[in-house]
This record gives structure tokens, sequence and C-alpha cells, in this order.
């Protein structure tokens, strides 16, 4: 094929930068069991998220790279993480900056929210979403 042709050709979401930027076939069977197996406060918030929030499609369990995301939308590249308690842990907050320092590198904008503010606050977390896709 000539580079006339492959420039045409849609870019793999599998590739560096595409949808997926590199995930590998481990990350897509560990993100389709933590799918199957959601928290109660990723369920609450997916009840939200799924029908789209101002038009934008939202994935769950999305994985990027080397890591899955909680929640995704690709046209903004932002990234939902929900925290439970083990994230107070010293060693998980510790994977949780690299990972987000990392997938800011890469381009994507990271917010957190706490388990407790889903279930209690679930209007609030969507309000603040909201607010980071009219960024």
């Amino acid at each position: 094929m000539s580079s006339a042709s492959n420039h045409n050709q849609p870019k793999s979401p599998f590739y560096k930068g595409g949808m997926f930027d590199g995930a590998g076939h481990l990350i897509f069977e560990l993100a389709k069991e933590l799918r199957r197996n959601m928290t109660d406060a990723e369920m609450v918030l997916w009840m939200h998220l799924k029908a789209g929030l101002n038009v934008l499609k939202f994935r769950r369990q999305h994985p990027i790279g080397i890591y899955i995301a909680d929640f995704y939308c690709h046209k903004k590249k932002l990234i939902v993480e929900l925290d439970g308690s083990i994230h107070n842990k010293p060693e998980v907050i510790e994977r949780d900056i690299q990972r987000q320092n990392d997938l800011q590198s890469w381009g994507y904008k990271v917010i957190r929210f706490k388990n407790e503010e889903v279930m209690k606050t679930v209007e609030l977390v969507i309000d603040k979403i909201k607010a980071e896709i009219e960024k």
C-alpha cells in the first residue's frame, strides 16, 4: 500500500493515541471482570452516566494503556475515578498518584470522587462532572 492510501484509513483505537491507547489483551480481560463486579458506588454513578451527559457518551471500566479508567468520556479525554476506603492506604495513594500523573502526561483529565460522595450526593457529583465537561 502506498502512504497515500494509509493516510485515508481510520486510526485504530488500539494504537498509541487511540481510544484504548495501546491497552493489551490482559487489560481488556481485567476490565471485563471489573464490569461484572462493579461496586455499589460505581453502579449508582453508571446509572447516571450510561445515557450520556451533555450528549457525551461515557464508558465504564475502560482500558487505557496499562490502566483501567472507572468511567471515561473519549470526546473530552475525561476520566472519572471513584475511590473506596482502600485508596486511603499509603501504598495505594502512591500508586494512584503515579497513575494519575501518567494519564495526565498522556493528555487525559482525571477527576476523583470518594464512594461516599456518590452514595450520599450523586447529584452534586454529576454537577461537578458536567462542569468539567463544559470547561
